[in-house]
């Protein structure tokens, strides 16, 4: 079931799952069979009809291949051989009809997109929903597909949804065949990708092969961190995100290369060297250097000018056979550019110039030249600084005014602060290469590469001499500043974005508080300042506005203590905007004084970046409608502190504000890996299916604003969801999603008895019995999906498991059952201290590796059933990290002196330093310098190597600057 994937493309990603549509307007060949539209069936059907590969040899490759590398139990081999067979034509059916608008010679040969990896798939027992797992397996790129006959795939019946097969169905670590790391491109090059990703990324061979089969197959990134981490040996979210952007650089360098060599086809100038040179491009400075000669420019270069006039014979006479060359004879008096000799030397000089500058060889030498010299990267403050340029803008740049810096020791912060200067007009900037270098450039061409072939006179070799100084000058310095420049800005921008991903995940998986009833307060001058009173479940108990710098506090604070008695509430939560300080002030005046006695109220200072913008927005509106949207963001900052990343989601993670130059990157890199972080985050934190918001479910791994909609919808329309088969009930979300979204849904099992209690279907003393007859709830379920045409609830009574309730991935939920066998537990102990206990026992008595061996699965899926058992039932892993400051006090900036010790929380951190609140209203910064691995903690959970926004530490003021408003501090530790 749900190692079937219903799409090939990641660009198909937001259309619905359902049942696939031929492609209309496609010529067909005459043995494509016919397909009818439909809806999904049971896999379980397939097994009726005996399917046959049509090549005999290739069916026995693949008996073969099983052997090697599978031990799969006797019993259900036939089975597993019939459910192969089945894949094996659903993928031919699949390039068949990828291929049908070519010619048949063509279809028959073309092989697959990407075979897959064999895999060892656990022995099932019977009664458990994944007994119907089947063990896939496709022949290796070796071996040619051929076409099977059109009748092999026109059942009896209406035909399976079109389906992918997912490697390792069981997170199983594979044998690898000899060429495993062979992986068949869509676009194929003269170098191996896999190779390639590895030397880039520095990750071994076979782990790129495994990562790329698994994007190719639709996983997501916390799907495969959580449950095929064997695959990936144990690598982390922001490597795999390395590996998938490079993956897709090399991929689009790929497709720009064939639609260059398409072009110059065209154009009727391909040679075999050319071609064979453009597929060895493996980046797009390469391709650039190598296509350059035969772009179509607009307006003619100097060299294409003097082609035109006749002289390119002349500039290779020059070199080929200076002896015949008489420049006197290309005189036209008449012709401009040919008028006179001086001309005709210009001329020459410029095809010269050209030729050296396209030439890849004397490319090679210079860029391996520069490698090993001293090549700096310089600004100064432009000269005609513009008159909209506003002071206090170039003070910024102070800094970089008389700036000089190696381009191997640059830092990626001071790359993109020179690169916002510049684009702002204050900075101008220039990577210097000394004169050593274009002499000896000079030097090799003159000796070995542009040598004459016999002698020339003074006066060509003077040409000659001018035009490598002229190449060098016009053409190739420029072409290495825009190179260096590039790598550099490429470099610093990949890094800023990391830092951006590392700081938001950390922010995210702030500690929630929950359990209190919160005031937002969003502090205002001429306005007021915004109240909003949110219950422990995030509901708006009361929303106001008091004016408290406008010479009434003393008024307002009554209204605000009869507020928090009314509402038995004892924090209050701060916006860090315009009025901050003044509000903070006032709270701890009267926090002070103890005004609000009996109750002991505490404050806390939290950011409110994004929470304007998030108030305006559709969303907002429909959460909250009738609501002033400045009473929104109120609400908002409360709830940032109850449930952070439940707030935050809703939010465009660039408007957050804990990055650095995010507005100077590239943006759709940006998003993407930002996006990434917030669904690895609101995945791992997991999600209650029946009481989260739209929101937060878009963000689980395998959903999209599509499919949680349909979700939501469903529920109110069905009531609450009983278990995790339902969600395959769900229009729109098809196996492959439901493979990737399954184990981070959860299903609150109180919520259910409480729900099945008042809809009487069962009594919720049964749910003890689930343990023997689990298998029986999903076998309804399984039935009905297949018997009924349409995904819609059904009378069929459904039981709760409480494995749905844990991280546990379904597909695991039979070697979970029989795992609880051995230690002779039941489902009713799941996250009670007896079954931690249970399972300690048995794991000091036989050892993880052994009970995994036994259990046919690998240590990293029994490890997260471990988890998924003993963990308590509202188990949130965010406990682990820091919660908000909550104060009773403040401190000003003039009360700071050098010297004093501080405890602060880190607001931001970037490549030069990291800035934390200490409470006087203005960050500090602590130099990058100061942080050293010997002052962060080892003990503490640690999220990312340095330091993130949340953390606590221990900083002494070093300096302060109060013209400024600077205080730079050091880390004493990490609290």
């Amino acid at each position: 079931f749900y190692e079937f994937a219903p799409r090939s493309s990641a660009s198909e990603d937001d259309k619905e799952d359902s049942a696939w549509e031929p492609q209309k307007k496609v010529p067909r060949s005459r043995k494509q069979p016919v397909l009818k539209e439909s809806k999904p069936k049971r896999v379980r059907r397939v097994k009726k009809t005996s399917l046959q590969i049509s090549d005999g040899s290739e069916g026995v490759a693949v008996k073969e291949e099983l052997n090697n590398s599978v031990a799969v139990a006797k019993v259900d081999l036939e089975d597993r051989k019939i459910k192969l067979d089945t894949v094996q034509t659903l993928k031919t059916a699949k390039t068949k009809r990828k291929n049908s608008a070519q010619s048949p010679s063509g279809q028959r040969t073309k092989k697959l997109k990407v075979d897959e990896e064999t895999n060892r798939a656990s022995t099932m027992e019977s009664g458990h929903e994944s007994a119907e797992t089947p063990s896939t397996s496709a022949t290796w790129e070796g071996a040619c597909k051929k076409e099977e006959n059109g009748d092999d795939f026109t059942f009896g019946q209406s035909p399976l949804k079109k389906m992918k097969t997912e490697t390792c169905p069981q997170g199983q670590p594979v044998r690898l065949p000899a060429n495993a790391t062979n992986i068949k491109e869509e676009v194929e090059m003269n170098w191996d990708i896999v190779q390639v990703l590895s030397e880039r990324t520095n990750i071994e061979l076979w782990v790129c092969a495994n990562i790329i089969r698994l994007f190719n197959d639709d996983n997501t990134i916390p799907f495969i961190i959580r449950y095929r981490k064997e695959l990936i040996n144990n690598l982390d979210a922001d490597s795999l995100r390395e590996v998938r952007q490079t993956l897709e650089e090399l991929r689009a360098v790929a497709k720009k290369v064939h639609s260059t060599i398409q072009k110059i086809k065209k154009e009727g100038k391909m040679s075999e060297c050319l071609l064979k040179t453009l597929l060895n491009c493996k980046t797009f400075e390469e391709l650039e250097h190598v296509s350059a000669p035969y772009k179509t420019g607009s307006k003619g270069t100097k060299a294409q000018r003097a082609k035109q006039l006749g002289l390119e014979g002349a500039a290779r006479t020059l070199l080929e056979n200076p002896g015949q060359l008489n420049l006197l004879s290309y005189i036209k008096p008449d012709v401009k550019g040919l008028s006179a000799l001086q001309d005709i030397e210009t001329g020459v000089q410029h095809i010269l110039a050209d030729m050296i500058a396209k030439d890849k060889d004397t490319l090679d030498f210079i860029r391996k030249l520069c490698q090993n010299r001293y090549i700096c990267i310089q600004s100064s403050l432009a000269k005609v600084s513009s008159k909209k340029v506003n002071e206090k803008d170039v003070n910024k740049f102070l800094l970089y005014q008389n700036f000089s810096c190696n381009i191997r020791n640059i830092q990626h912060h001071q790359i993109l602060a020179i690169n916002r200067g510049e684009n702002l007009k204050i900075l101008t900037v220039k990577v210097n290469i000394s004169d050593g270098v274009k002499n000896e450039f000079c030097r090799w061409c003159i000796q070995n590469r542009w040598r004459p072939r016999g002698f020339a006179r003074p006066e060509l070799m003077k040409i000659l001499h001018n035009s490598l100084d002229d190449s060098f000058k016009r053409l190739i310095y420029p072409l290495l500043c825009r190179e260096f420049r590039a790598k550099l800005t490429s470099d610093a921008e990949k890094e800023s974005v990391m830092m951006f991903g590392r700081n938001l995940r950390q922010l995210l998986l702030t500690s929630p508080v929950p359990g209190r009833t919160l005031m937002g307060v969003d502090p205002g001058y001429k306005h007021g300042c915004k109240l909003a009173i949110i219950s422990p479940t995030s509901q708006i108990l009361h929303t106001d506005v008091v004016y408290l710098h406008c010479g009434q506090g003393f008024r307002e604070a009554e209204k605000i203590k009869r507020l928090l008695l009314n509402f038995n509430c004892s924090t209050v939560v701060i916006g860090n905007g315009t009025a901050c300080r003044e509000t903070e002030a006032y709270f701890a005046d009267l926090i002070m004084k103890n005004y609000f006695a009996p109750l002991d109220v505490v404050y806390c200072i939290v950011s409110e970046a994004g929470a304007s913008i998030y108030s305006v927005s559709p969303e907002a509106n429909k959460e909250m409608p009738g609501l002033d949207p400045n009473l929104r963001s109120a609400v908002s900052i409360a709830r940032r502190v109850q449930d952070p990343l439940a707030e935050l989601v809703k939010i465009e993670p660039k408007h957050i504000g804990v990055g650095m130059y995010q507005h100077d990157v590239s943006q759709t890199l940006l998003k993407a890996t930002l996006d990434s972080v917030v669904e690895e985050c609101v995945s791992f934190v997991g999600v209650d299916i029946n009481i989260c918001s739209e929101v937060l479910l878009r963000h689980i791994a395998g959903l999209n604003a599509n499919r949680a909609k349909n979700i939501i919808e469903w529920r109110e329309k069905n009531g609450p969801f009983v278990n995790r088969e339902q969600l395959k009930k769900v229009k729109g979300l098809g196996p492959k999603s439901f493979q990737q979204c399954a184990g981070f849904i959860r299903v609150n099992q109180d919520y259910i008895r409480t729900f099945c209690s008042s809809q009487q279907t069962e009594s919720s003393g049964q749910i003890q019995g689930v343990a023997g007859t689990s298998s029986a709830g999903v076998e309804i379920t399984n039935e009905k999906q297949g018997k009924k045409k349409n995904k819609t609830a059904g009378n069929v009574t459904l039981k709760p498991d409480p494995l749905d309730q844990t991280c546990i991935h379904p597909e695991s939920y039979d070697i979970a059952m029989r795992f609880l066998s051995f230690i002779r537990g039941t489902l009713c102990e799941i996250g009670k201290p007896e079954m931690e206990q249970k399972i300690n026992a048995f794991l000091e008595k036989e050892g993880i590796e052994k009970i995994a061996e036994s259990l046919q699965t690998t240590v990293h899926t029994l490890q997260v059933i471990i988890d998924g058992l003993s963990q308590p039932e509202s188990f949130d892993f965010r406990t682990d990290f820091d919660k908000p400051d909550f104060k009773r006090s403040i401190v000003c900036l003039e009360d700071l002196q050098v010297g004093t010790v501080l405890t602060g929380k880190v607001e931001n951190a970037t490549l030069f330093g990291i800035f934390v609140d200490i409470g006087v209203g203005r960050s500090g910064l602590i130099p990058i310098r100061n942080v050293t691995e010997a002052k962060l903690s080892k003990t503490k959970k640690r999220r990312s190597l340095g330091l993130g926004p949340g953390e606590r530490v221990e900083v002494q003021v070093l300096n302060i600057d109060i013209p400024r408003s600077r205080i730079t501090l050091d880390l004493i530790r990490v609290l």
